[in-house]
């Protein structure tokens, strides 16, 4: 059985690679998949997650991670998302492989969300605007930068600076043009891609400060009370997901339609339509799209198996 630790994890899925499997994995159908949601039975808003999934035909994954918001403010901080993958063979059940949890769902969600960029935003978007600097910041910035390689200003805002500033002081390590954008307002209005990884329960990006052709992508907000965009934004921008299914857990999109504002049919078009080209994406430079990443142990699975593929062509 096949062993991944985070450093692994990184290592063998290389951003190009990930998101291009992640887009030939959605030409083929929608594994099955489930999930099993645990509260802390004392209230204190940590849950522990369970992501069932099977390819037909294929692998059997399972992901398994608490999801701790408070570790963020931890001495030293830790992800607020820990864990395990588990993949077994679809033919007869034997474990094939175990990876650690935080990294996959790092790459996972930030490969999910490059790989919305990689079809909807501009092929000319030169400013990426990251809002938040936990754990997933980082991975979001160089799987954006990865998919649109003409990015070459990478803007990272926090309310709690001196998290931005650490942020951008590893991007620059790694070689981006990065920098900590101290009014949010004003990089809104300069971004070309946005990209929320917050666990804000009031919006963060105003929509009337979105300029023309920009592409928002909405990762936090993963329950109906979080929310990183107002009300304008979703109605300005055409709304996409990565899945329907699971979508109404979202509050960027619940809340509006809770409200009246949207119903569930501006959402246009889901990842498997738009890798399948049943939708063309993006229709007009000035369009402003969306992309709402809910996630789903589909994803998680594609991950795995993305992961496996690789290590299998590369082993000796």
């Amino acid at each position: 059985m096949l062993v991944f630790d985070a450093d692994a994890v990184h290592a063998t899925l290389a951003w190009p690679l990930l998101i291009e499997a992640l887009r030939i994995a959605h030409l083929g159908e929608m594994p099955a998949s489930d999930v099993v949601l645990q509260s802390d039975p004392r209230g204190s808003g940590n849950q522990f997650v369970t992501l069932p999934g099977w390819i037909p035909g294929g692998l059997i994954g399972v992901k398994m991670v608490g999801v701790f918001p408070g570790n963020a403010d931890l001495q030293p901080p830790q992800p607020s998302v820990q864990g395990l993958v588990a993949a077994f063979d679809g033919a007869t059940g034997a474990p094939r492989m175990v990876a650690d949890g935080a990294a996959m769902t790092a790459r996972k969600t930030a490969g999910d969300s490059a790989l919305g960029s990689s079809l909807l935003a501009r092929h000319d978007a030169r400013t990426l605007l990251v809002v938040g600097a936990g754990a997933l910041a980082p991975h979001v910035a160089h799987a954006h930068t990865a998919a649109r390689p003409s990015v070459d200003r990478v803007l990272v805002w926090n309310r709690t600076r001196a998290r931005a500033e650490a942020v951008v002081a590893g991007l620059k390590a790694d070689g981006l043009n990065a920098a900590v954008a101290t009014d949010l307002d004003q990089a809104v209005s300069e971004a070309d891609i946005i990209s929320c990884v917050t666990m804000s329960d009031t919006p963060l990006v105003k929509g009337a400060l979105l300029r023309p052709g920009a592409h928002l992508d909405l990762i936090g907000a993963y329950m109906t009370t979080l929310r990183e965009a107002d009300d304008e934004a979703m109605q300005r921008g055409t709304i996409f997901v990565d899945t329907r299914r699971g979508m109404e857990g979202a509050g960027d999109l619940a809340q509006p339609v809770a409200s009246g504002i949207l119903g569930w049919d501006a959402v246009t078009a889901d990842m498997f339509d738009l890798a399948q080209a049943r939708h063309p994406g993006r229709i007009s430079e000035d369009e402003i799209t969306i992309y709402k990443n809910v996630g789903g142990a589909h994803l998680d699975l594609f991950t795995v198996a993305a992961l496996m593929a690789t290590h299998d062509a590369t082993a000796p």
